[in-house]
């Protein structure tokens, strides 16, 4: 077997690696709990990579299969995070001002590279631009709900930014940054949707037109079949090599998997997504996270702390101020009152680390992207995640605001994991 193969790879064999891997992945939220949130196991994650991975002691590596797990871990993320995606905060007042202000977000992104990097490639300044609008959702959904304001404006605030933060940086991805010019992007990415709507119709078709067929996947869910699990990990599978084919990042075809399943079950079908919250955050999502820490170069990051304090103060930036001076100059129906909650808000929007991790990805491998930039601009992902929730839980109001107009009657809570 190629995972026992250690002689055919460097260094650590896969076996080993994945023993550290899970080592980690389960001290992770032992501490993090211990240190009562403060610290997200993300970081702990990462950080531990860092230190396990060749840039440090090299007790672990990505080589002879891990890296696939990985990959399979980043799908899953984004899969959970389309699952999550409510469409109804993309529309609407408060969805129009989110898309609004994530376009200012990625203007001024760009300005600033451009002013401080004037010299480096327009595809760098680009790919630096994008990771510094994205919003980590997924990252900050159990955040926001431990600390009890999920179901309020400000928890709903959040919600529709960083709907857009992780959506808006997807797309741009696969449109910017690529071989083709802006126009080709745009007409492969919308063949792409065209492609996915209509896989994702074909599960509907059937279940529209045979019945039990919901029944039958009900009665195939338990003891070892699993068939609904094994159903999604087909579906994240082909989105992926779909968006592979179409030459467009493999998150894209994760995130739009995860858009038509939560379709599917919001039409009635056998809810799988417990069993895949097992399976995405018991191992891949681990490793995935583990795995990008150990492309962390220490030495780069500690070699140039300007550069990354400065990614982090232009992601506070480029992104932050937007959204704080959108909630506080431009009325769009919900806006917050308490000044405190809309510094809250415009720090967790600017707390980004998935979307980051696969831009850096998408960069290096296409030479866009220098591996200590990449390192350096991952690990201000991580201080963000690290840093910003952890103000925004220091400035919290003692007594939380209304919005100044309450959410319609007819919408529901969003479901957070």
């Amino acid at each position: 077997m190629e995972l026992l193969a250690s002689g055919e790879v460097d260094g650590p064999s896969p076996i080993v690696s994945l023993f550290w891997i899970a080592l980690v992945a389960v001290a992770a939220p032992i501490v993090s709990r211990s240190l009562r949130g403060y610290v997200p196991d993300v970081v702990l994650l990462l950080v531990a990579g860092t230190v396990l991975g060749p840039f440090a002691l090299g007790l672990a590596g990505s080589e002879g299969g891990v890296d696939l797990i990985s990959e399979l871990g980043l799908g899953m993320l984004f899969l959970l995070a389309g699952y999550e995606l409510d469409p109804r905060l993309l529309r609407g007042r408060s969805g129009r001002a989110a898309w609004t202000v994530w376009f200012i977000c990625l203007v001024l992104a760009l300005a600033l590279v451009t002013v401080l990097a004037w010299e480096t490639s327009a595809g760098t300044k680009i790919a630096v631009a994008i990771a510094m609008t994205s919003t980590a959702l997924g990252t900050l959904l159990p955040i926001i709900k431990q600390v009890g304001v999920l179901d309020q404006p400000l928890g709903r605030a959040v919600l529709a930014h960083g709907a857009v933060g992780e959506l808006g940086p997807i797309v741009a991805m696969s449109v910017l940054l690529t071989t083709r010019d802006v126009v080709s992007a745009i007409v492969v990415v919308v063949l792409f949707v065209l492609a996915a709507l209509l896989i994702g119709a074909v599960p509907e078709r059937l279940f529209t037109r045979i019945p039990d067929l919901g029944g039958a996947l009900e009665r195939l869910g338990g003891s070892t079949a699993q068939l609904p699990v094994r159903g999604v990990i087909l579906l994240l599978l082909v989105l992926m090599v779909l968006a592979a084919e179409f030459d467009l990042d493999v998150v894209l075809g994760a995130f739009a998997a995860g858009m038509i399943l939560r379709r599917l079950i919001a039409a009635g079908h056998p809810d799988v997504d417990s069993s895949l919250e097992a399976i995405g955050f018991g191992l891949l999502i681990p490793v995935f996270f583990v795995v990008s820490g150990m492309s962390i170069d220490v030495s780069a990051v500690a070699g140039d702390p300007v550069l990354w304090l400065g990614f982090v103060a232009a992601i506070a930036l480029a992104r932050g101020l937007p959204v704080w001076l959108s909630e506080r100059f431009v009325p769009h129906g919900s806006n917050l009152e308490h000044p405190r909650e809309r510094a809250q808000l415009a720090l967790y929007c600017a707390t980004g680390l998935p979307v980051i991790v696969a831009v850096t990805q998408v960069a290096t491998g296409a030479g866009l992207m220098s591996s200590d930039v990449g390192s350096t601009l991952v690990a201000a992902g991580a201080t963000t995640v690290l840093v910003f929730p952890l103000i925004a839980r220091l400035i919290a109001p003692t007594e939380p605001t209304t919005a100044t107009e309450a959410r319609p009657a007819h919408e529901p809570p969003h479901k957070g994991r």
